[in-house]
Parts: structure tokens; C-alpha cells; sequence
């Protein structure tokens, strides 16, 4: 999962993009209203943290320009202003959550699965789909019942297929949601990852669709 944490407060910023990497998301930092907004609806996302004091352009600028552009992504604001009128005018904006701050990483990640969980469809912490159950909670994984032990790259595959089942995932998509924009790119590991899941699991339990990419049934 790629996450866009919208911060102007730089130590702040860092903190959060590292504890949602020591989550096993993907997670970029931008510093300002105009960068956010630019990169938020011109790259995909699975979920974006904004603050609302930004230099530049404010938050709730940002927030309605987001949804303006259709991306549907979930949106968890951050913010110190805490009155309710400031959180009604956010939730009304198009933000999915309101946390104020200070808060703690911990619930922050949590309202952060709950969105993704809802957003593909998941209402339950765990996620089950053809014999493969992933717990978003703990990243725990078991194929019929048997834990199966993923390195963190082979995790971050899965775990987006699991958020996407019976969607056919591109192997584009796949690099575009578990690298980060900077990083040296080559779509061509997908399919390395991609072996090596199935070998620790089972090799029908993802599903090629030649020509289009990678799909895990429900069933």
C-alpha cells in the first residue's frame, strides 16, 4: 500500500512516513499544499494523510481539489484545529476520517487499515479470498491454515492483491503500489515475486491473465 503523508512540519513529516514503513506501507512526504496537490492527482494512491495548515494552498483547498480531479482514494485528515465545525467542514470536503492532533501512530495506523479495508471492500481485519488469509492487523499470512513466512517485498505483492480480489492488477500497477516514486523501478521483479508466492503457497492460487497481469479469486 502507497501512502502520500501531507506534513509542512518536516520532523513531524518524517515521523509519520517512518512509523507507516515500519507498518510495511509504502509512504512519501510532501510539505505543501501546491506539491500535494499535484502529486496527489497525478500518481495513484491507496490512501493520503493531510494536514490542513499548509503553506502554499491550505488543506481543505487541497482536499476539494482532490476529489474535484475523481480520486476517490481515502483521506485522513490531520489537524490541531479540533472545534467540530472544523471537522464537519473537513469530513464534508470529502475526508473519510479526522484525527487531531497530538495523536499516537498507533491509532493513526489503525484508522488507516480500517479506510483501506473499506475502501476494497473488507469490513472484517482479516482478509480472506481462495484459501489465503491475511490479517491486516498483524501481516500475518496462512494458506489453508498453515502459516506461510513472505519476505517484506513478496508481503507488499500480496497484500495489495488481497486488497484488490478478483481484479485483474497489471504488473505496472503492482510497481507503481510497492516502490516508491524515487526508486529504481523494473516491473520485471513482479513476476519474481509473484513465483516465489506461489511457491510458498499454491501456483493456482494467483490467477494469470495473459496480456493484462496477476488475479486472485474469492473463490
Amino acid at each position: 500500500m502507497k501512502i502520500l503523508v501531507v506534513e509542512d512540519e518536516l520532523t513531524l513529516g518524517e515521523q509519520i512516513v517512518h512509523g507507516l514503513e515500519q507498518t510495511g506501507w509504502v509512504a512519501e512526504l510532501s510539505t505543501d499544499g501546491i506539491d500535494a496537490l499535484y502529486r496527489a492527482t497525478s500518481e495513484p494512491w491507496d490512501a493520503i494523510v493531510l494536514d490542513l495548515g499548509l503553506p502554499k494552498l491550505d488543506g481543505l483547498t487541497v482536499l476539494k481539489g482532490i476529489r474535484d480531479e475523481n480520486v476517490s482514494c481515502p483521506v485522513v485528515i490531520l489537524s490541531a484545529r479540533d472545534e467540530l465545525t472544523q471537522r464537519v467542514e473537513g469530513l464534508n470536503a470529502g475526508a473519510d476520517d479526522y484525527l487531531t492532533k497530538p495523536f499516537q501512530m498507533v491509532e493513526l495506523v489503525a484508522r488507516l487499515r480500517a479506510q483501506l479495508r473499506r475502501s476494497s471492500g473488507n469490513a472484517s481485519p482479516v482478509i480472506q479470498a481462495n484459501g489465503i488469509s491475511l490479517d491486516t492487523r498483524t501481516s500475518k499470512v496462512l494458506y489453508r491454515g498453515e502459516v506461510v513466512e513472505l519476505t517484506a517485498l513478496e508481503f507488499k505483492v500480496l497484500s495489495y492483491m488481497m486488497h484488490h480480489v478478483n481484479k485483474v492488477i497489471s504488473r505496472t500497477e503492482l510497481v507503481e503500489h510497492i516502490y516508491k516514486q524515487d526508486f529504481d523501478r523494473d516491473s520485471n521483479t513482479i513476476e519474481v515475486f509473484i513465483g516465489r508466492i506461489r511457491r510458498k503457497i499454491d501456483s493456482q492460487a494467483i490467477q494469470t491473465v495473459r496480456g493484462l497481469g496477476y488475479r486472485i479469486n474469492a473463490e
